[in-house]
Parts: structure tokens; sequence; C-alpha cells
């Protein structure tokens, strides 16, 4: 099977009101209960000796609900679909028509993905992450996130954020998400047509492995 993306071992996108990154972030968790958008991912291995940097290219939609529901669907060239349904985190391999599911309790805290729908407020995020004002650029604040566990994938995780309007309300949109891992390999998802709030059927966050398919229980 593939290697699952570094968003789940994980997302979205003027002046701010807030004077910092820690303030929108706060703003997100509080105010945007539902959401999709389109994304890219380029994800940026470190170079071997005597070689340039590797470079790969997806594209995607994400759709999220709190709490704790999202659908990523990736294109080629990983050709993937992950799915949270509360209960179970479902990762179908589209090429292999493979699917692993696991308890999603398990499988979340520490990822980048609790930024995205699982945590409600800073306070519960900093159980799983030591959280700082990043400096500001490209016109979005940032906050770096430091996961505590060590025996996870993920070494950083920068989260750039903008506030908005949404029906009539101010709120933050999740703009982009930097990804270090352990091993020196960055993935950056940026967002783009980015809707928050908006209703989503209950069927989007349901999944059902495919016909013929070999399913993998973890």
């Amino acid at each position: 099977m593939k290697k699952l993306p570094l968003v789940f071992s994980i997302a979205f996108g003027a002046v701010s009101v807030h004077a910092d990154g820690l303030g929108a972030l706060e703003l997100f968790l509080k105010t945007a209960a539902s959401g999709r958008a389109d994304f890219t991912q380029v994800v940026t291995a470190p170079p071997r000796e005597g070689q340039v940097a590797r470079t790969r290219i997806s594209n995607g939609s994400f759709e999220f609900q709190r709490p704790g529901r999202f659908r990523f669907v990736y294109g080629k060239p990983l050709a993937q679909t992950i799915v949270a349904d509360g209960q179970t985190l479902w990762l179908h391999d589209v090429d292999l028509n493979q699917v692993t599911a696991r308890a999603q309790a398990g499988a979340l805290g520490g990822t980048p993905a609790a930024l995205i729908a699982a945590a409600p407020d800073l306070r519960t995020l900093r159980a799983d992450y030591q959280l700082a004002n990043a400096p500001e650029r490209e016109g979005l604040q940032w906050v770096l996130a430091t996961p505590r566990a060590r025996e996870g994938q993920v070494q950083t995780v920068r989260v750039g954020l903008r506030e908005v309007e949404s029906g009539g309300k101010k709120t933050a949109e999740l703009a982009a998400l930097e990804i270090v891992d352990n091993f020196g390999q960055r993935s950056l998802l940026t967002f783009s047509r980015v809707q928050l709030n908006v209703n989503l059927p209950a069927e989007t966050f349901r999944f059902r492995p495919p016909a013929g398919a070999d399913v993998i229980r973890q």
C-alpha cells in the first residue's frame, strides 16, 4: 500500500484583526463548523548527495464537519480516498483497490488532521501539540505546531490562516499546511475555493468499501 499522506501520519485557505496566528487558529476552531475546498499538495523529498530535491504534486478535494469528520480525495498520482466518519478512519488505495480501516480515536490525536476537524479549541489542541506564533508571511498568520509525542512521523507543522467573513460573521480559513517529517520531507498543502459553514449531507462522511476490495482492519 502507498504511504499514508503526511497530513495523517495530516487543511484550509486582508488585514487581520487578530495580532497573531494563535488568535486566528482559535477563531477557526471555534467558528468554522464545516467546510469544503480544493487543494494542491507539493511533496519535496530532501536531496540526496549529488542530486536535486525531488518533488511530487497532487490535487484533490477536502470536506470537513466538526466534530471529527472529514473526507480527502486525492487524484493522480496518489489516487486515494481518506474518510473519517467519527468512529473509523478509512483509507482506500484506488490503484490497489485496498482499504485500511483503523479506530479513529487512536489514529488522529497527534497528527495534523487534528488541526482541521478534531480539536474544538486551543486548550484541547495543546494536549498533543506545543503551539507558538510564527512570523507573518504571504499575507497569512502562521502557527508553529510541534507534536509532543516523539514517536510520531511528523516533526513540525506550520498552519497558515486568514480571517474572513462567512454569513455576516467573522471566522478564519486555514489557507495552508506546511508539514515536515522526521526524514526531512516537506509537504505543503494550499487550499482554494474555500467555503465555510456549509451544509454537508451525512453521506459525505460515510465510506463503503468497493466491491472486491481487500479490507485490512488494524
